[in-house]
């Protein structure tokens, strides 16, 4: 893109992140009597379409905005494809399954990845994963035969969710930009640090976690393995030593607080990006920042429909980028 295309684009998202939902508008929802009133006040906000009638058909609707707006603004969508990696992965499995099982499932596989999903599931059905991206190819083929040879499809998962971490990890890195780099960093420290407390609580050993874990520079993957090991304290000890040191104690809180911790550390690290007029970054955030606003309105509805309390459902809830 051009100078001149950058800057337009950049202040279309401009307008773009007025729209999007702040602190009050959230107090506003948390104040609804019921769920049904939280859909209508995000209807008024002009969340959805005239033809969504349930929560998940707005939540799709809205991040399918986001992406026709993208593909609006740029030319060349692959800018964005180490966010899109994952759905290509989650494709991939969605495949295996489909074809191990024989049966057709609905909507098990998600829109706006880089690999059409009747390329992925042809590559399958057919065993000729020479049709899929080089990066995809090796694991696929593993996790094609462990499957179908053992029926293992937790070791299936395993496999694929590595390959998927290390795709984004190295993807991101190459791209020279530094949202797309931290956002690789990240996100591959939130999943090794899950992937060794997990581990550890349910007692696995060396070869799980030389499976599931992938490498990246801010962790040192042979010490997270090494305490993973001998027990999640170990892990919280090794982290204290990292610059992830104040993950350990929302760690300790609760699953969910760690979640909400991730998810708040990498808004954090994109909010920068919203003052860099002549770049690719202020829409890579506007993509996150979305991604972040639709995950908490969810969960947010979900606590509506479940009857939670307000204060349980505002300490789930993430930050905003506005």
């Amino acid at each position: 893109m051009s100078q001149e295309q950058y800057i337009y684009a950049v202040a279309r998202i401009r307008s773009k992140e007025l729209a999007l939902l702040d602190k009050s508008v959230f107090e506003q929802l948390l104040s609804c009597k019921d769920y049904k009133e939280c859909l209508r006040i995000l209807a008024e906000k002009g969340w959805g379409t005239s033809a969504d009638e349930t929560a998940e058909e707005i939540l799709l609707s809205e991040r399918e905005k986001t992406w026709t707006l993208m593909r609006e603004l740029v030319e060349d969508m692959s800018v964005f494809d180490t966010f899109l990696y994952e759905i290509d992965f989650h494709n991939l499995k969605a495949a295996i399954k489909q074809v191990y099982t024989s049966h057709e499932f609905d909507n098990i596989y998600l829109n706006n990845g880089i690999i059409e999903v009747e390329t992925i599931y042809d590559a399958i059905k057919n065993h000729d994963f020479s049709e899929l991206p080089e990066y995809m190819q090796k694991s696929a083929e593993e996790a094609y035969d462990i499957q179908m040879h053992t029926g293992d499809g937790q070791l299936c998962d395993v496999i694929l969710d590595k390959a998927t971490l290390d795709t984004i990890y190295k993807k991101g890195k190459e791209t020279g930009n530094s949202l797309f780099s931290e956002y690789a960093e990240l996100r591959v420290v939130i999943a090794d640090i899950n992937i060794a407390i997990r581990g550890a609580k349910t007692g696995k050993g060396l070869e799980f976690y030389e499976k599931a874990l992938a490498e990246c520079d801010s962790l040192d993957i042979k010490q997270l393995t090494e305490a993973a090991l001998t027990g999640v304290e170990e892990i919280y000890e090794y982290l204290k030593t990292t610059v992830y040191a104040d993950a350990v104690e929302v760690i300790e809180e609760s699953p969910s607080s760690f979640e909400r911790w991730c998810d708040n550390l990498i808004i954090k690290h994109i909010q920068p990006q919203k003052y860099n007029p002549v770049s690719i970054s202020p829409l890579a955030a506007y993509i996150l920042a979305r991604e972040n606003e639709i995950k908490s309105v969810r969960i947010l509805l979900s606590g509506k429909l479940n009857n939670l309390s307000e204060s349980v459902i505002r300490e789930r809830l993430r930050d905003m980028y506005v």
